[in-house]
């Protein structure tokens, strides 16, 4: 075995950033820049650093079912760093051109940084199992053990049981359950990367070598390269955002004609993207924008999002769910971007699917309804309330809503889809979806969204 220390960068930064995950519930897509500036890897490093720490954690769930056969011992019993060091030597074997000997070898010499000499042999001999056998054998061997159509899914795409059948449920309310297995491909393939112009700050032509989107009039999309490249985005007038997350502010801004004056809030501001788009909507319209942000970290992250502003809006940071005691009837438009599970952006987040439980969305249901019924009482007469969650699943969308306008008095669903279809550039393809909007990563390309629009009576 190689002596320790002779690890590849682009293989130590995967690993950091996957340990960081699982010790520390790190975001990957916010810890991996950080490592990748600090470590200054090469284009290429950076490149490889990046598919081995998202193909690792997106693909979790199927290399542990591999681990598990070729270790002959479930995955509960195997030390937490040495199974990161095997799912990120699983990878490579099974999804990427990289020579056997240089995956082994390297696995091995992480594993006894992270562990002992007896965990490194026993690295080296489960990976050397795996490499025995093609990818198509060990697919095999994995798809024999499924008893029912969803752990058939989940192993097959790498998805928890409880989140295929969230999305299957959330699919069949639209009558578009056939579109599951379409959803679950689309979770494993990173997304293109999706700016926004801020209104009256750039243009998307100033952004170059960028296509313009699909559905946002102020979206562009680039298959590559480093965003902060473009002077648009270095100087902060333009911005990486999902076009789905663009359609969401866009849906309240333009919902109808700003009268100036008017007042708006966005609830739940952190980490900012939203509020820059609608403060830059706002300005252009003569309304004013709050911010607010409970946690100070995520507050001081709004503060430079929208410190492109000659005069940047003021950042709260109350908990939202006594805005509405705190602040009755003083706003014209409010979003509320509710905390969530995040399963509408594993193709960004792929470590939220092995994150969240199914005890987390009760837990979260609560906070989101406690947030809307702040939010609703938040809100002047004829005033307009988007409800926004990064995630399909039923008990976060359609029940929140549903459960809150039955306690609440004065409040009307607006026309979501017609007053998005009247914002987007071409018409969104929705399934049953009522007065709401839910985009899918497999149909519109974006994060899967929900947007609700409310409305108080005059």
């Amino acid at each position: 075995m190689p002596p320790a220390g002779r690890v590849q960068p682009a293989r130590r930064v995967a690993i950091e950033v996957i340990m960081a995950v699982r010790e520390s519930d790190a975001y990957a897509n916010l810890l991996l820049p950080v490592k990748l500036e600090r470590v200054r890897l090469n284009q290429q490093d950076a490149a490889l650093a990046t598919e081995l720490t998202y193909g690792t954690l997106r693909q979790q769930g199927y290399y542990d079912a591999v681990i598990e056969l070729a270790a002959n011992r479930p995955t509960a019993e195997i030390d937490s760093p040495i199974l990161d060091v095997l799912r990120l030597g699983a990878h490579q074997l099974l999804s990427m051109r990289v020579a056997q000997h240089a995956a082994v070898d390297e696995s091995v010499s992480l594993a006894h940084e992270v562990g002992s000499r007896s965990a490194s042999g026993f690295v080296n001999g489960v990976l050397r199992t795996i490499a025995r056998s093609t990818p198509d054998e060990w697919h095999s061997r994995v798809m024999a053990k499924p008893r029912n159509d969803d752990e058939r899914l989940s192993l097959e795409h790498s998805h928890p049981v409880w989140v295929v059948r969230a999305f299957r449920r959330a699919l069949a309310a639209e009558g578009r359950v056939d579109e599951l297995e379409d959803l679950l491909i689309a979770d494993n393939f990173a997304p293109r990367v999706s700016l926004v112009a801020l209104p009256g700050l750039a243009t998307i032509s100033e952004i170059r070598g960028a296509q313009k989107a699909k559905y946002s009039p102020v979206a562009a999309v680039s298959d590559g390269g480093d965003p902060a490249l473009w002077p648009a985005v270095s100087e902060g007038r333009a911005r990486v955002q999902d076009e789905g997350s663009q359609l969401a502010a866009l849906a309240l801004s333009r919902a109808k004609p700003i009268t100036p004056g008017e007042r708006w809030l966005d609830l739940c501001a952190g980490p900012g993207g939203k509020a820059a788009l609608l403060a830059a909507e706002a300005l252009e319209g003569g309304a004013t924008l709050l911010a607010n942000e409970i946690t100070p970290a995520r507050a001081e992250l709004v503060r430079k999002a929208l410190a492109v502003f000659a005069d940047p809006p003021r950042v709260l940071e109350f908990d939202g769910t006594t805005i509405g005691d705190r602040l009755p009837g003083q706003f014209d438009r409010i979003l509320i971007d509710a905390p969530c599970t995040g399963l509408g952006a594993l193709r960004r987040r792929p470590e939220a699917r092995w994150r969240k439980q199914p005890k987390d969305v009760a837990e979260l249901a609560v906070l989101q309804a406690a947030l809307l019924k702040s939010g609703l009482k938040a809100l002047a007469p004829g005033g307009i309330l988007a409800y926004v969650t990064c995630s399909p699943h039923l008990a976060e969308t359609r029940v929140v809503v549903d459960t809150v306008l039955g306690r609440v008095e004065g409040i009307t669903r607006l026309d979501t889809p017609a007053v998005l279809n009247a914002v987007t550039k071409r018409p969104l393809e929705l399934g049953d979806t009522g007065t709401h909007v839910q985009l899918w990563p497999h149909r519109h390309g974006t994060d899967a969204m929900f947007i609700c629009l409310l409305q108080r009576a005059l």
